[in-house]
């Protein structure tokens, strides 16, 4: 039986910018931006392509609390330096990811990285929240740091490009972070004209982010860069042409069917976690880090 193609739902303008601290400038497309389902990812930040002028104090986000999800950014222009409460810093280039398991809490900090910011420049990222099961939310923090020169990468025929796996599974290429519910996460780096194909579950929750360029979608819907791609609960191949070297951000993953509770910083299931989580932030249990 041939396999149905997954439908496009909506294309999606990035929603108004909002600032981040002073160092990041983010389109929220959700969940405030559109209300769309795409759990396990629960926040996607898409900080468009933007020019910093070069200071010396870095711009950035200060000591601020995570509880119950992991946060996943991916540098496409510039640099962001990163420490956390469990010790754990790093600084992310272009191509590379970082993969921050908050779990039972960390306190974490991100700035633009030093020499970058004396510099200024162009400045790309997207932040993703990735929800964790409630079986999971109190696991210790953990940490991965991906840099792109270890990103699985799988080939495309024609020289159409490639496909970086970040996390999930490309025709048999495995990705290169874990993860705590079934996920995909990949850049596609498409050449001109360009082809991927994509094979997804009915029930997992799929979208697109445009990072550059522009592509047609299942050989109708035309996507464009900054653009978000939102896909029916329907079907599960999808065919993409780049119309011009172009960058896709692709999500897709099996929805966590549970309740949610959030606060600020904190994603449990029940009010009363998050009660708990904003007391134990009180009582210092989320560790210590300097400002």
């Amino acid at each position: 039986m041939e396999a149905k193609t997954k439908t496009v739902s909506a294309i999606l303008n990035a929603p108004a910018p909002h600032m981040v601290g002073d160092g990041f400038r983010v389109h929220n497309f959700f969940p405030k931006g559109y209300k769309i389902k795409m759990s396990p990812f629960f926040l996607l930040d898409y900080n468009a392509r933007i020019e910093f002028s070069a200071r010396n104090e870095p711009r950035g986000v200060g000591v601020h609390p995570h509880r119950g999800f992991e946060t996943v950014t991916i540098a496409y222009h510039g640099a962001v330096a990163h420490h956390d409460s469990a010790g754990n810093s790093g600084i992310i280039y272009p191509g590379d990811v970082q993969w921050m398991t908050a779990a039972s809490g960390i306190l974490h900090k991100e700035y633009h990285e030093e020499q970058f910011s004396k510099k200024g420049g162009a400045f790309q990222m997207v932040q993703l929240w990735v929800n964790l099961p409630a079986k999971y939310k109190m696991s210790p923090p953990k940490y991965q740091e991906i840099k792109h020169n270890s990103i699985a990468k799988h080939t495309l025929d024609n020289g159409s490009g490639n496909i970086e796996v970040i996390a999930g599974e490309y025709n048999g290429t495995k990705g290169s972070a874990s993860t705590f519910s079934p996920l995909n996460l990949f850049n596609a780096r498409l050449n001109k004209e360009g082809k991927a194909y994509f094979d997804f579950p009915a029930e997992y929750n799929t979208g697109f982010v445009i990072i550059e360029g522009n592509i047609k979608v299942n050989g109708t819907e035309i996507a464009k860069a900054d653009q978000f791609v939102y896909f029916k609960n329907e079907g599960s191949i999808i065919e993409v042409e780049a119309l011009e070297n172009s960058i896709v951000l692709i999500l897709s993953g099996e929805p966590i069917n549970e309740p949610i509770a959030q606060y600020g910083p904190f994603l449990m299931n029940k009010p009363e976690e998050i009660q708990q989580a904003i007391d134990d932030y009180n009582q210092g249990r989320f560790g210590y880090l300097d400002e």
